[in-house]
Order: C-alpha cells, then sequence, then structure tokens
C-alpha cells in the first residue's frame, strides 16, 4: 500500500513538473528591471536603459511567433533607448516543439525600436542551426550583428562604445578583434551570447551582458537549478555580478 501512494505521489508530481516546463513556464514572460551604477560610466549616459532578448528560442514548446509578437510588443513599451540580442533565436528538433524558419523571426524582430538602436549577436542554436542563415535573414530586416566588432553609441553629450563578441562555446569568440577599433580611453559595453567568457574579458570593459544559462535551464520549485549549461555551475545562472575592480 505504501508502495502504492509512493509511486502514485511520484506520477502527481512528474505530470504537475511537466505541465509547468512545457506549458506553463514557456508562456510565461516576466521583465525584470536592474538599477545599475558603473564605475567606468560617464555622468552624461546617467540613465539610460538597456533591454537584453536572449534565447528566445522561437520554436520551442508554447512558444512559436504570436509569443514573439508578445515579447516584442512588451519591449517596445518599455521604450528603451538600446536593445541587445544576445543569441539563440532558432531551435531545432526539440520535443513539443515546431521548428520555426530564422526569416519570420527576423522579421518580428525588426519591429524592436529603440532610438539608439537594436543590435545582435548570434548564440549556439544559431551557429548549430545554420549561422549563415541566420545572419543573412538579420541582415535583410536591417538587424545590425555585430560579430566581433564594435561601434559608437552617441546621443548628445553621452558617449560610449558597444562591442559584440562572438559565441564561447562555439569557440567564435575573438575578444581582441572585437575590441581593437576601440580607443584606450573610450568606455565600453559589451555583450555577448556564453558568460563563461567573462573571466577572459579585460577590465577595460565597464560591463558585459550575457544569456544563455536560461536562469538554469532545470530549475524547479523548491529545488533550484538542478542543470546550469555553465563550467561554472551556477556562478553566471542569473543576476548582476560584479567582482573586483571592475563589473
Amino acid at each position: 500500500m505504501k508502495l502504492v501512494l509512493v509511486l502514485s505521489s511520484l506520477f502527481i508530481l512528474l505530470i504537475v513538473l511537466g505541465l509547468w516546463a512545457f506549458w506553463l513556464e514557456p508562456s510565461s514572460f516576466i521583465t525584470t528591471s536592474t538599477d545599475i551604477k558603473l564605475r567606468q560610466w560617464p555622468a552624461s549616459c546617467n540613465g539610460i536603459k538597456i533591454v537584453v532578448l536572449s534565447d528566445l528560442h522561437v520554436g520551442s514548446p508554447y512558444n512559436g511567433i504570436d509569443n514573439l509578437a508578445k515579447v516584442v510588443a512588451a519591449t517596445n513599451a518599455i521604450h528603451p533607448d538600446l536593445i541587445l540580442l544576445a543569441g539563440d533565436y532558432v531551435i531545432h528538433e526539440v520535443m513539443g516543439g515546431t521548428f520555426v524558419k530564422p526569416e519570420p523571426i527576423a522579421q518580428e524582430l525588426k519591429k524592436l525600436t529603440a532610438k539608439l538602436g537594436v543590435y545582435a549577436v548570434l548564440g549556439n542554436h544559431d551557429w548549430w542551426y545554420s549561422a549563415t542563415r541566420v545572419q543573412a535573414a538579420f541582415q535583410h530586416e536591417g538587424i545590425r550583428l555585430l560579430d566581433n566588432a564594435a561601434l559608437p553609441i552617441k546621443n548628445g553629450s553621452c558617449d560610449f562604445w558597444l562591442a559584440g563578441i562572438g559565441d564561447y562555446w562555439m569557440g567564435q569568440h575573438d575578444t581582441d578583434k572585437a575590441l581593437r577599433a576601440i580607443p584606450d580611453t573610450a568606455t565600453i559595453i559589451a555583450f555577448t551570447h556564453n558568460p563563461d567568457i567573462f573571466y577572459e574579458l579585460p577590465n577595460r570593459i565597464a560591463m558585459t551582458f550575457a544569456g544563455h544559462t536560461h536562469g538554469g535551464q532545470v530549475n524547479l520549485p523548491l529545488l533550484g537549478r538542478l542543470i546550469v549549461p555553465s563550467r561554472y555551475g551556477q556562478k553566471f545562472a542569473t543576476g548582476y555580478i560584479s567582482e573586483g575592480s571592475g563589473d
């Protein structure tokens, strides 16, 4: 009798976790706002609003183009100054999902608006599918990809550089190339897909944004983050991290 009760409880638990993982979690969208103060940051740029979108994985369960449209609308409603797209737009052969080509994804992301621009890097899933095709789709829609490249961002007296660094997991990162054109005295904001590169970045970068970890790819109530795709475990799973003399 006790064995039957235990097995029944486990069965019910698996059903609940399955519903949570494949229905509730993918269909939820939460906007998190964090005020960050950086030592290496010009006062003229104070108050700038940056939105980071990563691991959209359009085509995963309950996460099609219609859901992406909601994300785009919610992002535009925030009225960001700058939007950074940190990779993994596609997902291929996922259980319970329906593959979505990069072209309609790029068409929807094109609707994002920010006065200082919308910029993107690729993630490992984009490379696994076809980096060439994802790049072509983005370029066709006018979304600027920063592949180990940088450009100056100016808004009145606010002046800094934005650097995009290739995916660390896929060996596409070249930090030296990404920063090569940036003056030594310039303020730098960087973004990439995989946070495992953080310890290899120079201190001259004021802030680096990344995605990839999903806040823990298996993150269960009470049990916590059981799986985090990072060599540093839960170190870069979620949140804002500041260490040493850098941010």
